[in-house]
């Protein structure tokens, strides 16, 4: 995927979920998210963090360093001080300012902003019962991405899904040998990053023994 494809998808996902936001009752923002143990407030305010500057990521060293290493405690940690800090319309008002950045955040690539705001646009859509499509070479891209990459350390699920063949219906992207598993695009970008919700939308000989895992 080009650079400037790319970019373009992550600013229509974000014009996309701020707009998904500002439709949400206030019991629909406390409602629990795809990730575990976070909610949907929780995760668009992670959202918010994708494009930090220098300055904005070094007054959080000390939630880092509270977490001792666990990268996925310390992200949670800043999630939280980030929702309790802002209110809705400031939440979606970042987002919305995020639109147009060409900046990663310190560490990752161009890639897991591209999959961040995929997959976490998914976490908050799916358990309120909304649609956000997503485009098929966009999610292709992402999932190669999650399942090639050595760091960040990639979701413990990838090496469960190394045994098995992964196809896309909906575009041209296939990986791996094994038991089958096909669906559309979406569907194999939230598994890759460890989403079985995901599995309701896939078949294949792969699928039952997946679950069974």
């Amino acid at each position: 995927m080009n650079t400037d494809r790319l970019w373009s998808v992550v600013d229509s996902q974000y014009a996309a979920v701020a707009d998904l936001l500002s439709s949400l009752t206030p019991e629909e923002w406390r409602r629990p998210s795809l990730c575990t143990q976070w909610t949907v407030r929780e995760v668009a305010a992670h959202l918010t963090l994708q494009h930090m500057g220098p300055g904005a990521f070094l007054s959080r060293v000390p939630i880092v360093l509270r977490a001792r290493g666990n990268l996925n405690r310390a992200l949670r940690d800043m999630a939280v001080v980030q929702a309790r800090s802002r209110s809705d319309d400031e939440l979606v008002a970042r987002l919305r300012a995020s639109i147009g950045s060409r900046r990663p955040n310190l560490g990752v690539t161009r890639y897991e902003t591209l999959t961040d705001i995929l997959v976490h646009s998914q976490d908050i859509a799916i358990p309120l019962g909304r649609d956000l499509p997503v485009p098929p070479d966009a999610a292709a891209a992402a999932a190669t991405r999650m399942m090639t990459m050595h760091w960040p350390r990639p979701f413990p699920i990838k090496q469960t899904l190394q045994r098995y063949s992964l196809s896309a219906t909906d575009t041209a992207w296939h990986l791996g040998a094994g038991p089958a598993i096909e669906g559309p695009m979406r569907a194999l970008l939230l598994l890759v990053c460890g989403r079985l919700v995901a599995l309701d939308d896939l078949t294949g000989a792969g699928v039952p023994s997946l679950r069974a895992v």
